[in-house]
């Protein structure tokens, strides 16, 4: 693979930071693309885009404001709580973003030459997202290829990891002092550990926790 090209689908956070790493040690070619969708936290773009310029990588945003025409929710509205009820989907699911934020990742491949599109989507830590799941994704490559007549190939890196391994698999690069300090997880929009409250923060913190227990003299930054 490392003689093609790859986009990945990039927050800037702390899985979509891993799975970059990932991508460059896999391509030899990276580009990014980042969403701008209204976001609560927006700026998690601008800590991707400086986290692309760190590494080098081409960096491209395109406007999805339009996704909030259609639904509420407490990624996109100060005014919904983040919460999350049993038996429910979470406030902070986004109806249809995954779908549509890879589709047009697609049309950016296809014009870049990109034959593989990589994102951090995974089915152990998903918070009951529907969108994240392997499913959804197998399912999105062959209608993606079928629409397009193209040879897509989404690669899902995470899917079957939880935080723990997301994180060892960043110290696996190198990574793990970078993607702690320079990422953007949180729903409220604090960097690194956070605000240590929502959903997003706790699972990032506990998973961060649990991988340094194993190593030793592994303390959080």
């Amino acid at each position: 693979m490392n003689n093609e090209k790859a986009v990945v689908v990039f927050s800037g956070g702390q899985d979509s930071t891993t799975c970059l790493f990932w991508a460059l040690s896999k391509f030899k070619e990276v580009t990014t693309i980042t969403f701008d969708y209204g976001q609560r936290h927006a700026t998690e773009i601008d800590h991707a885009r400086r986290i692309a310029e760190e590494l080098e990588v081409p960096f491209q945003v395109l406007d999805m404001k339009l996704i909030n025409q259609l639904s509420a929710n407490a990624l996109t509205r100060d005014d919904i709580p983040v919460e999350e009820k049993e038996g429910e989907l979470p406030s902070t699911f986004v109806p249809g973003r995954n779908h549509l934020f890879l589709s047009f990742a697609a049309v950016y491949a296809q014009t870049t030459g990109a034959k593989h599109i990589v994102t951090g989507v995974s089915e152990t830590d998903f918070s009951g997202y529907p969108d994240c799941r392997d499913t959804f994704i197998k399912s999105l490559n062959v209608t993606l290829n079928l629409a397009m007549e193209a040879q897509f190939v989404i690669h899902t890196p995470l899917m079957w990891r939880d935080k723990k391994q997301v994180w060892e698999l960043a110290d696996k690069f190198g990574a793990l002092d970078f993607v702690q300090e320079k990422t953007l997880t949180c729903y409220n929009g604090v960097p690194s550990s956070g605000c240590g409250t929502c959903p997003a923060c706790e699972l990032r913190n506990e998973g961060l926790k649990a991988y340094l227990a194993t190593k030793p003299g592994g303390v959080a930054k």
